[in-house]
Order: C-alpha cells, then structure tokens, then sequence
C-alpha cells in the first residue's frame, strides 16, 4: 500500500477502544484450558471431553457449550475495551493482605500504597484482623498446585461477580468457568473482610490513579490494535456481539498476563511495570479475537487435516492441540503470523544521507544483508515452534508471505490458506521433526528470571548456609540510608537474627529478633521474630516466657496459617530439639535456666512444617 492507501484503510476502520472503570468483559483460561506458547493465555478452543460442537450451527460454525459472560460486561459497550473493575480491585486486595507478594519488586507504586492504607485500617481494628484472617484461612487452604493457578481461580471468580458490596455470583455455577467454582466460597468472608477494611472508600480515593495508568496503556494498545489489524488489512471492529477487553490490576504481577475466553468475549487482566504491560502477550489473545471466527466457520474443511494429529502425539504440547485439528491449526496460524511481524532486534537499514545514484548498488547490497538477517531469525522462531508441536507454522509462514503481496484481506483469503494445504507433504515434514521434551509454558515460567540483589539475595544465600554472604549484605542494607523502619531495617535485624542462631550466638540473635520487632512494620518479620523468641527460650527452659512470646506472635495477626500454626503450637506445647530436656523440678528449688549463650545449646531452626525461608 502507499501511504493514501494506508491513510483510506485506517480512516475506515472503526476503532472502539474506550476507557473506562466499568465493566469488563472476561475470557476464561480454564474454561479453554489451552495455554499457548507464545503468550501463556489461554486460546478460545472448546475444552476437552465433552465440549463438542452443536450440529447445525449458523453459518457453518460450530458452537461450543462455553460459559456466560461474566457480570462486568456491557452488552451494549464497545468492541473494543481498556477498563478497570472494582470488584477485581476487592479480590485482589484480598490477595495481597493475605501474603501475595508476586511480582511486588517490579509493580507500580499504587501497590505498595494501598498495601500501607489496608495494613494501617487492620492495625487499627481488631475485628478487620479477624475478617482478613478468615479470608486469609480460605486462601492457604485453597492453595492445590502451588503456581500461579492458586491466583488465576480468584481471577477468574471476580470476572463473575456483581460489584460491591453485594459481590454476589452473576450467574449459577453450572454456567461459571471451573476453576472459580472451587473457591466460590470464600465470598461471605471477603464480603466481611471488605466491609471491614472499607476497601470501597480505598477505591474511590484511588480510582482516579487507575484511569490514570489505563489512560497511559491506551495509545500503545491503539497502536497495537492499528498495526495488527493493518497487516491482516481487516477492519479494526465489525461489530458481531464479541468484545476484546483489557482489564488493569496494578496490584497483581506484572510478570504474567491472565487472558480468558468467556463464550463471545476475550478478557485479558494486565498488570503494569513502568508504565507498560506486557503488549505481546495482549497481542496474542488479540489475534485469537480475530482468526478464531475466520476458521471455525471453516471447521468442516479442515477435518483432512485430522491425520496430523496422530503425528503430534509425542509433541509436548496440551492435550486440548493433540486432540482438536481447529485449535491446532488456530494457534499454528497465530504463531506464524507473530514471527513474520515478530521484533527481530536488528536495526532496520537506513540509507547513507550523502548517497548518489552510483551508490545504488552497495545500498541493495545492504538491504538485503539486513533483511537476510531478520529473515533468519524469523525463520529460527518458526523452527523452534515447529518442534514445540505447533506443525502447521511453517506452512502457513510461507502462506503469509504470499499474503504480504496480495491486497485482500485474510478475511478474503483464509479460505484459499486452508484449502490449499497438500496435506501429505505436510504429513512428510512433519515426520521429521524433533520435537522438543518439554513445553515452553506460561508467561511466567518463560520470563527471565529475576537478579536477586540486597537483602532479596541475602535470603537466598542464608537458604544456601553461606552466613557470611548473608550477614555481610544484610548489614550494608542496614548502613544504607534508605534501611528506614518499614522499608528493611526490620527485615535486615531479622536476617542478621538468624545469621546468628546459625553461627551460634543466642545473646546477638535475641537482640536482632527484639530489633526486628520493633522496626519492622511487616506483621510477618515482627510474628515469626516472636515465634523465634518463644523457642529459645523454650529450649532455656523457660516456658512462662516462652508462652507470653507465642501469645504475641497471635496477637500480631499477619493472617498467614503458617505463621498462626506456628505460634499455637508453641502455646500447645513446649518447643524441643532431639537431645534436649528441660527436667522437671519443685517450684521452690527449682535451678535457674540454662544461659542463652551457652555454645552448645540448640538452635531453634524450622520445624514441623515451618517455612525454611524467612518471610519476605
């Protein structure tokens, strides 16, 4: 196209992309249970055993018995959203009061904020502590595969709540995504713990500042939307009944990305880091909101596919792309559509300022050398995916150059990118590849893992037993101006504590745990530096004291069920190490404990089910 062409085709798009902090439209993760490569997201393919399509669907495409949609969307709102929902806001207010600390390090401030707002309304009511306690119990109960799926299922249950304080479910659970029906429960105790914490009134100070970032994120996603929907040349939205939104949570992690597919609307909740979120993963469920429609009109012609299925049973991919050809072939065309557009990381080639005509030659010469290079790395991607199970890319990669040159759109031309496929060549090449023996995963698990520094990695190397790596980066955080009481004096104090318990110096650690008590404002570092006193002095034989620590570290309340385990056990009965015996004696003569800085006297290390790691 030239750039008339270019300025006619995005003047007749019809781009519906509001802000907002109504409602939000959802798709479900689970509900597809299909976790793409690229993107960690859920695609919108109708979920295995039993989710057949409906014979005699209009116009040819199958219907899939999917959820309703959730409560939050607008039925008669935009094609296009980028919203903010209170009743997200509530879940995940619960979920950082209860210890979710993903992703904190790298999330905006507003986090952190609110954080400090509910922690000083719980440190003002005794009966707010009791309400995030219950709530807190649900969650610690509820957590099954120790990934982010313990996270996504509350995700998943808000997307179908009716606004606070009501927070009551939309529809009846037959009809709701199935992993939010496993913790449908917890609504009467958040309901109380939102009621008691006034997390309403947080959210009408702080609604401002999320329509602050959605405003931010919307001319990227515009762009976004723009140039996916210009280099498939299809208008940005006609308008057919299904929605794509955007929903942001600044207090979830910015490290993943939780797309879902519910019946016609794809939601996808995003988490901001400087400003940004992660657009490639928006993207990806974009294009499923774009193709999926195109091919499953067309499910019946690509049942000659079927035989390649029985060729990617060894491929490690999810059983939803092993058993259905339509999903397969919906994700294969996604990825090759992403590494034809993909970032390739090599500088586009500009030509010289100075050239001349005689200069024509060496500038080909060097757009080409460039475009050689891009090419290659495209081409390594589509390899990569190819032995990941994603056997289809390769030829339609090959199909969407011939696209690029042709002015129809893929509307126009999907048909001929289906029909046209000889299978059994592509049956032949197939049979060749080595596939991978494990998957890429989510989001989460291909993100670059995260340089611990500080007292972040202070943790880490006390884990490994290197104390002196571990005392020396906890006391140059102490030294640091910023070590004030809140932001890690407490935390630094209660390293160094354990630093010493482990090197033996009972006398030091007594006095770092007393200082992370009182300069700490975590409950968590302020419980367990009680937890740590009870013990010794449980092993000195002093129970009375001993007890009154326990007590304490209840009487904190950070609503972790480790911790409150812990702490009652301590009350239950007295701590003890294998070999140590506090004898029992007349009250009148009963001898003094032992000193606490005996050398020989055991350390009050983890046990019973206590986390070896220190609280964050």
């Amino acid at each position: 196209m030239n750039s008339g062409q270019i300025r006619c085709f995005i003047a007749g798009m019809t781009l519906a992309l509001a802000l907002g902090s109504g409602a939000v439209r959802s798709f479900s993760a689970a509900a597809q249970s299909s976790s793409s490569s690229s993107s960690g997201t859920s695609a919108g393919q109708p979920q295995p055993g039993g989710k057949a399509p409906s014979p005699g669907a209009p116009g040819g495409r199958p219907t899939y018995q999917r959820e309703k949609s959730p409560s939050l969307v607008d039925p008669d709102g935009p094609a296009i959203s980028l919203v903010s929902s209170e009743t997200l806001f509530t879940m995940a207010a619960a979920l950082n009061a209860c210890g979710y600390d993903d992703g904190l390090a790298q999330s905006e401030p507003i986090r952190q904020v609110l954080r400090n707002e509910i922690a000083k309304a719980l440190d003002a009511s005794e009966n707010a502590r009791e309400k995030r306690d219950a709530v807190c119990l649900f969650i610690a109960q509820h957590k099954m595969t120790g990934t982010i799926k313990d996270v996504t299922q509350y995700i998943s249950l808000s997307l179908y709540l009716t606004p606070p304080p009501e927070l009551e479910t939309s529809v009846e659970l037959p009809e709701m995504p199935p992993d939010a029906t496993q913790v449908v429960e917890i609504l009467p105790s958040l309901r109380e713990f939102a009621a008691a914490v006034d997390l309403h009134g947080i959210w009408l100070t702080h609604r401002h500042q999320y329509d602050e970032i959605a405003a931010t994120l919307h001319d990227s996603l515009t762009k976004m939307i723009l140039s996916t929907n210009y280099y498939l040349k299809m208008p940005v939205s006609t308008y057919d009944g299904r929605r794509f939104l955007v929903v942001v949570e600044p207090q979830l992690s910015p490290n993943i990305t939780n797309a879902r597919i519910y019946g016609a609307d794809y939601v996808v909740v995003v988490s901001p880091h400087d400003g940004s979120i992660r657009m490639t993963d928006v993207r990806h469920t974009y294009l499923h909101y774009l193709i999926e429609p195109l091919l499953y009109q067309r499910s019946n012609a690509m049942d000659r596919f079927l035989p390649i299925l029985k060729l990617v049973r060894d491929a490690p991919l999810d059983y939803q792309f092993r058993s259905d050809i339509v999903s397969l072939t919906i994700e294969c065309l996604i990825k090759a559509i992403e590494a034809r557009t993909m970032d390739t990381g090599v500088a586009p080639y500009v030509v010289p300022p100075n050239a001349t005509r005689a200069d024509f030659e060496k500038i080909e010469s060097g757009r080409n050398a460039v475009a050689e290079k891009m090419e290659r790395i495209r081409v390594a991607q589509v390899q990569h995916d190819m032995r990941q199970g994603w056997v289809m890319t390769q030829y339609f990669y090959s199909q969407m150059v011939e696209f690029e040159k042709d002015p129809a759109s893929l509307k126009d031309t999907i048909g001929e990118l289906v029909y046209s496929m000889d299978v059994d060549h592509e049956e032949s090449v197939i049979r060749h590849i080595p596939f991978d023996q494990t998957e890429d995963g989510d989001v989460l698990t291909r993100s670059a893992p995260r340089k611990l520094t500080g007292l972040d990695l202070a943790e880490a190397q006390l884990e490994t037993g290197d104390v002196k790596t571990a005392a020396s980066l906890a006391r140059n955080a102490l030294a640091s101006p910023s070590s004030t009481p809140g932001q890690g004096a407490g935390r630094a104090s209660f390293i160094l504590a354990r630093v010493a318990i482990m090197s033996g110096h009972p006398d030091e650690a007594i006095q770092n745990f007393q200082k992370a008590i009182t300069s700490s404002r975590e409950p968590r570092i302020s419980a367990w530096s009680h937890i740590y006193l009870g013990r010794m002095l449980d092993l000195d034989c002093n129970r009375e004291a001993a007890l009154a620590e326990y007590k304490q570290a209840l009487a904190v309340r950070d609503g972790q069920l480790d911790t409150r385990l812990a702490a009652e056990r301590g009350v239950k009965s007295a701590y003890a190490v294998k070999g140590h015996v506090c004898e029992a004696a007349d009250e009148d003569d009963a001898p003094k404990p032992p000193p606490t800085n005996s050398p020989s006297h055991p350390a009050p290390g983890p046990a019973g089910g206590d986390p070896v790691q220190a609280p964050q």
